[in-house]
């Protein structure tokens, strides 16, 4: 059976073409269904975010896995082949774990991408679509991703701003978990800042927006994780000394939040720490805040230096982590030759137990036949002897006629390791 890693991303694809390959838990329920109905695709899983379709099967036939996405989304062979990639066995493993540890993602280093996979691998596993043999495959994966995390930098610097301003707010607060954020504009970047902090498990998020409903649809998809209060947009500066991080990102062409504003809220605060980040093009803050005691001013231009200088450290820690990836590749080639060979060495030994089990059957009938014990046991040695050697002899045979440095190497270290201990043997 042949690992295949199969598919499409944001390198090799156009958001049209993603689009429609595209699989939802839904859809890949009903399709998961079908698939168990053909022996040859019943093995597989399906990873499938906006940047990415991928299917990873252990398969006799690849073709067939290449028909199977065309078909299931209505797409030609032919247009398909220009834009998916293709990787077998050792190159399909080092590709899964690339992908696992975000050395492959559109954002380098971002750790979604790892929980994606798992929730893949359950979707399948719940489908009975998965084999214990694929299973291990990926968990092994899941593996190098965690050592690829704990031993290099990869994912250890923000590089959006959302993720931004919640790592700020660590260096500033000591205590995340006795937190609370003012979220100013409930749009896309403010989003993004809400939800970073949320898994973060700050304690209390209040929401301040224009238009209510917009406030309170942010709201909603935050209650799950963290207290959520939505307030009017009126009574925004009320409410200042209530937190203890300021996110802002209006879009007005004017300020929003005042210096005297601030400076009454430092007071009502009684002077404990507060850090006020500005996402806005034109500004929301008045920029003389800065001057406060005790508030800590971040602009769009400060947070994109961060940004820029993490990158850069993302990126020679990316070194580090494809060094890793490669040297778990390596070891994961060598954990399959010794799980093989295991196999055969088992499979080996049940040969062996069925011969002498034959052997000593014959044996035994031939004794009561009457047949000389001392010739019986001559015999029985040497039909059991020459049984065990046939195997053994015709493998080093076939790797001496194979011409290859590592076979014969392999056979001289074999013969070496034999002619060793038959001396120990005779000194006995």
């Amino acid at each position: 059976m042949t690992f295949l890693a199969l598919g499409v991303n944001h390198h090799t694809a156009s958001v049209e073409l993603r689009e429609q390959i595209a699989f939802n838990p839904e859809r890949l329920n009903t399709v998961f269904s079908e698939t168990r109905q053909h022996p040859e695709l019943a093995d597989m899983v399906v990873v499938s975010t906006c940047n990415r379709t991928e299917i990873y099967a252990l398969t006799k036939n690849t073709d067939d896995v290449l028909h199977w996405m065309a078909q299931c989304n209505g797409i030609d062979v032919n247009t398909l082949l220009r834009h998916v990639y293709h990787y077998e066995n050792v190159d399909a493993m080092t590709h899964l774990m690339r992908v696992a540890s975000g050395l492959d993602s559109l954002m380098l280093g971002e750790p979604q991408i790892l929980g994606q996979i798992k929730n893949a691998l359950i979707l399948a596993k719940d489908a009975e679509v998965v084999s214990p043999h694929l299973n291990r495959l990926f968990e092994y994966a899941f593996y190098a991703a965690k050592k690829v995390r704990s031993e290099t930098a990869v994912g250890a610097h923000a590089i959006s701003m959302g993720y931004a301003v919640a790592q700020l707010s660590t260096q500033v607060f000591s205590h995340v978990s006795q937190m609370t954020v003012l979220i100013v504009a409930a749009g896309e970047m403010n989003t993004l800042v809400a939800k970073h902090l949320a898994e973060m498990g700050v304690a209390k998020m209040i929401i301040c927006n224009r238009t209510r409903s917009k406030a309170e649809h942010l709201a909603q998809e935050l209650a799950t994780r963290v207290e959520v209060e939505v307030i009017d947009f009126d009574q925004l500066e009320n409410n200042l000394y209530r937190a203890d991080v300021v996110s802002s990102c209006t879009g007005s062409l004017h300020q929003v939040i005042s210096y005297s504003a601030v400076k009454r809220a430092v007071k009502q605060r009684k002077y404990q720490p507060m850090l006020m980040v500005d996402l806005a093009v034109p500004r929301d803050i008045d920029a003389k805040v800065d001057d406060l005691d005790s508030v800590y001013l971040y602009g769009v231009d400060d947070l994109q230096a961060v940004i820029d200088d993490n990158l850069s450290q993302r990126r020679q820690a990316a070194l580090d982590a494809e060094i890793l990836v490669s040297q778990l590749a390596s070891q994961f080639v060598i954990n399959e030759k010794v799980q093989r060979a295991g196999h055969d060495i088992q499979q080996y030994r049940d040969f062996a137990e069925h011969q002498r089990q034959k052997e000593l059957q014959l044996a035994l009938q031939q004794l009561q036949q009457g047949v000389d014990p001392a010739e019986l046991l001559e015999r029985l040695s040497q039909r059991l002897t020459n049984k065990m050697l046939h195997i053994p002899s015709k493998l080093f045979r076939e790797a001496a006629r194979a011409e290859q440095p590592e076979h014969a190497q392999w056979l001289n270290e074999t013969i070496q390791d034999i002619h060793d201990n038959m001396r120990k043997t005779k000194a006995r």
